[in-house]
């Protein structure tokens, strides 16, 4: 090759080698001409390497590939830094009719990578031990559409029975929080398991939903807004303890109880007709405090039942999407891969998690963008998504996703994440809202440049802000940069931020997570807590945390001075994306002594965190939302 370089350059004195050494045609070097620039360069068919001027061999080899002729040069913002070798030829590179192309790429991607409601470029600082490969199926549009077909006939026959059977309504939210409940307790793993569905619980009586069923019979209280809202659920509560413990079998002293404080309430009634807003509320609470026990005694058996019918369909159902995933996953000639086991404990920093069986060819899915809103329609079920939130998850795809490298499989596995989400939410307008509410962007900002925090231990793709964090869904979540589920992780070291959703066993098993992950660890740990304060009665998380021997300094933000990211921020702009909390928040730090010597709260930052908190006029949803303030208090 090189002596017919060098014989066509001899008879032609235009050719690309002239005027080459033998030594630098033989390393790979060839002169060309540029047209966009009007002037020659020297390019290196082995390296890739492209420079204006003439190379020699003592040029440093760059050991990274290069775009030379400047066709799929990628933005700054989404590529690693260079090595440092590269920086010994930045000014010798031919790119000075790119950097005004650059600048513009810059400009349009700007929304995406650099949106000031996430920050997808701060590095991790969490060491974790090399974890194997997880065996679940991976996400499927079939099995999603089967999937929310069953949780939403789970959810007709858990309303159709509290109507029949207790004549009230399903409290709201308490399905969702019920799914939360079992999958902490849910013993089912790998290809066998549903990541929504419960199938493998020691005892199939849920006490979150036998508490919320019990708390709504006779009948819902809610606050009254005024006094004839008051004396009306005086008299309805009345009426209902009494036509249960009628009906019901109980112990003659129950029946007795409740009979005579119900017959006073009526005689009370019936005699104050002045009465203030205040005495009917507080002979409201009188009344339930006296006759609620006994109701919870007479309708426990019952209410027991529905429990253990809705757990038995769910794992019914469970079974059944695991027979389709198979199915399908064997008509695709694809079986089940077992990953071997780690023989060695390497410390890396922490990755997304991977699925260690491969996927089938996806099905096509229609994908149709506007400027605010984009649309993903597979068969005839379409899921939304704000159009920046979209860029988003892509730029977390292509940053995650290892085994899909020409990103042929997005557009699915992006519309089964927002099918799976959407079916864990539930059908009615702002359920879920509370499963997904995030801190706000200042507060997130503040724990990164204050207590080193990179990585959220409750959140979604939808609604992170670090690219680092855990999700109810390994599955769907892995390809967009989830560590999996957080009762799964096993830090070694890291600084970390924690915003459970509101389920008392899974803040208090939250707890227990913490302080063993720090009882087994000497490396820096630090855990940002922020839990609702309730304390009417206090929960049992709550008392955990603030007896906690880990526990290092905690405060209060009050009520209606501070703001959470709406759950649904995905779906809406973000100027809408905030409201306020109709509850105070209360912020602890458990940390273990290397942690605390790293991360230590001191009065400076505490303060710099707590401003951080402080609500701004931005917020367009009003403190008394009906809507919101159900369920954020709730």
């Amino acid at each position: 090759m090189a002596d017919l370089l060098v014989n066509g350059s001899a008879k032609n004195p235009a050719s690309p080698g002239r005027d080459l050494p033998l030594e630098l045609l033989e390393a790979g070097w060839r002169k060309f001409y540029s047209k966009r620039e009007q002037r020659p360069y020297f390019f290196n068919k082995f390296t890739n390497q492209s420079l204006w001027d003439e190379p020699t061999l003592e040029s440093p080899m760059p050991t990274y590939h290069q775009d030379p002729l400047g066709i799929a040069t990628p933005s700054p913002s989404s590529v690693m830094s260079p090595p440092p070798q590269a920086y010994e030829l930045a000014s010798r590179r031919r790119h000075s009719s790119l950097d005004s192309q650059q600048q513009v790429v810059c400009k349009k991607k700007s929304p995406i990578y650099l949106s000031s409601c996430w920050n997808l470029e701060i590095p991790t600082n969490v060491i974790i031990h090399e974890r194997a490969m997880s065996d679940v199926y991976p996400p499927h549009p079939d099995v999603e559409i089967a999937r929310a077909q069953a949780v939403m006939k789970l959810r007709q026959q858990y309303e159709e029975s509290c109507h029949t059977r207790e004549g009230v309504h399903a409290p709201g939210e308490s399905f969702n929080r019920w799914l939360l409940e079992r999958k902490v307790l849910d013993q089912a793993e790998g290809a066998s398991s549903d990541p929504i569905l419960p199938s493998d619980c020691e005892n199939p009586v849920s006490p979150s939903m036998c508490r919320e069923i019990l708390n709504d019979i006779p009948v819902k209280l809610v606050k009254p807004k005024y006094i004839s809202d008051a004396r009306k659920q005086l008299t309805k509560y009345a009426e209902g303890a009494k036509k249960v413990i009628e009906t019901r079998t109980v112990s003659p002293e129950s029946r007795k109880i409740v009979k005579w404080n119900v017959e006073d309430s009526f005689a009370w009634v019936r005699k104050q007709m002045n009465a203030s807003y205040d005495d009917y509320v507080e002979r409201l609470t009188h009344l339930k405090a006296q006759c609620q026990p006994h109701i919870n005694e007479a309708a426990s058996s019952s209410v027991e039942s529905i429990c253990k019918k809705i757990y038995n369909l769910s794992k019914e159902e469970a079974r059944k999407l695991c027979q389709l995933s198979a199915k399908i996953w064997s008509d695709n000639l694809i079986h089940e891969v077992v990953s071997p086991p780690l023989t060695t404990e390497r410390k890396v920093f922490c990755y997304p998690r991977l699925l260690g069986t491969p996927s089938p060819r996806l099905p096509n899915v229609v994908v149709n963008s506007t400027k605010d809103n984009t649309s993903l329609k597979y068969n005839e079920d379409t899921v939304n998504i704000s159009t920046l939130h979209f860029y988003k998850l892509e730029h977390l795809y292509k940053l995650s996703c290892k085994d899909d490298p020409r990103n042929e499989h997005f557009t699915a596995r992006l519309w089964c994440l927002l099918r799976r989400y959407q079916t864990y939410y539930g059908p009615r307008k702002n359920e879920g809202l509370s499963l997904q509410a995030a801190l706000p962007v200042a507060v997130f900002e503040c724990l990164n440049r204050v207590f080193g925090v990179t990585f959220e231990c409750f959140a979604s793709p939808l609604n992170c802000y670090y690219r680092q964090y855990c999700s109810a869904f390994a599955d769907t979540d892995g390809y967009f940069g989830s560590r999996g589920s957080l009762l799964d992780f096993y830090p070694l070291s890291g600084s970390f931020e924690a915003n459970p959703p509101f389920s008392e066993e899974l803040m208090e098993a939250m707890v227990n997570h913490f302080e063993n992950l720090m009882e087994s660890s000497d490396e820096p740990l630090s855990f940002v807590i922020c839990l609702p304060e309730w304390r009417d009665p206090p929960t049992k998380a709550l008392i955990r945390l603030e007896s906690s021997r880990f526990k290092r300094k905690q405060f209060v933000v009050p009520a209606f001075e501070h703001e959470y990211r709406h759950g649904f921020q995905h779906l809406f702009s973000q100027e809408d994306a905030y409201i306020r909390s109709s509850h105070g928040t209360l912020v602890v730090f458990l940390q273990n002594d290397a942690g605390f010597l790293k991360w230590g709260p001191t009065p400076e930052r505490l303060a710099d965190l707590a401003n951080s908190f402080q609500a701004t006029k931005r917020v367009k949803h009003p403190t008394n939302s009906s809507n919101n303030s159900d369920v954020l208090t709730n």
